[in-house]
This record gives C-alpha cells, sequence and structure tokens, in this order.
C-alpha cells in the first residue's frame, strides 16, 4: 500500500477488539514515531506507552467523554518537554513536533492491521498525577491503538479546491 492509500484508509477507531498488540508491531509503530521530523531536530518530546490495564482505565476516566480508550490495549501519552520553545514564526513547537510524530504512528498501525485514535480531550492535571508527569512538561495528545472491532465509515472531507489557493491567500 502506498503512502497516499494508507491515509485514505485512516479512520478514528473507538471500538477495539480484545487482543494484545505483538510488541513487534508496537515497536514499528513506535520508530515510525522516532524517525518524525522535529523542530530544531531535537525530538523534545516522550512518549509514554500504557499497557497495564489498570492505569488504561484510570487514563480513561480522565478523558472527557472518551472513555472508550480504557479498552484499547494500548495507550500512547504524547508529552512535551520543552513547551516554551516557541518557533521562529511565532508558533510553539511542541503541538506541531507531536502532531507529526503521533500521525506518523496512526499510519503505520493502518499499515499494521490496527486502529487508532487521538484524544485531545482529558484534564491535563490528572494524568500527569496518573503517569507521574512533572508539572513543567505538557501532555499533548492521548493516541489509543488496537486492533478495530468495527470499521467505521469515511468521513466527507471540503473538496482541495476549497482549501488550497496558489500564490496568494483567498477567503
Amino acid at each position: 500500500m502506498d503512502v497516499l492509500e494508507t491515509i485514505e484508509k485512516r479512520r478514528s477507531v473507538r471500538v477495539y477488539e480484545d487482543k494484545p498488540i505483538p510488541e513487534e508491531k508496537l515497536r514499528k509503530i513506535l520508530e515510525a514515531a522516532r524517525l518524525a521530523p522535529s523542530a530544531r531536530n531535537c525530538q523534545d518530546y516522550q512518549l509514554v506507552v500504557v499497557k497495564n490495564e489498570k492505569m488504561r482505565k484510570k487514563i480513561a476516566s480522565e478523558a472527557t467523554s472518551e472513555s472508550f480508550i480504557g479498552a484499547a490495549p494500548v495507550i500512547v501519552v504524547a508529552v512535551a518537554l520543552d513547551p516554551e520553545y516557541i518557533m521562529p514564526g511565532g508558533i510553539p513547537a511542541h503541538p506541531v513536533d507531536l502532531a507529526i510524530a503521533v500521525d506518523h504512528m496512526t499510519l503505520v498501525a493502518v499499515e499494521e492491521g490496527l486502529g487508532s485514535c487521538w484524544i485531545g480531550a482529558f484534564k491535563q492535571g490528572r494524568i500527569k498525577e496518573i503517569l507521574g508527569i512533572p508539572d513543567r512538561y505538557r501532555v499533548v495528545v492521548l493516541l489509543s491503538l488496537g486492533y478495530p472491532a468495527e470499521s467505521p465509515k469515511r468521513k466527507l472531507r471540503k473538496p482541495l479546491k476549497e482549501i488550497i489557493s496558489y500564490d496568494c491567500f483567498f477567503k
């Protein structure tokens, strides 16, 4: 499958089979994150891989209306280690860096027959407390991973002509 086919196949999976992810598949997914580009090539983040069922349930209870993630065999907690760094364009680096790394993981997950779901609605302080993450760091996203128990339908996307312009901005 080529990259565009993988992107087209990716869905937000919210129902998972009760089946563990083989270690070699998980390693491959995590390797994709390691290879992702980052500002200054610093990789100023840590990915906390949560497999323990009790820990997953605790994390799920702190995800706002997203408790389904507790049923996934793995939750990856993406943590920014330098949340204060601002790129020269005025944008914080950590959400960009982690978006790239996490998206790389979602695409390799698809290639490995797995599903995932980005979770941005969670209680920052509680997740930090559960995982022992110091206050100076920032949890950016939670990613559930597992074998899909159903095939979510493809969501509609805007046509290319509505989101692309050439040589100048349009509105």
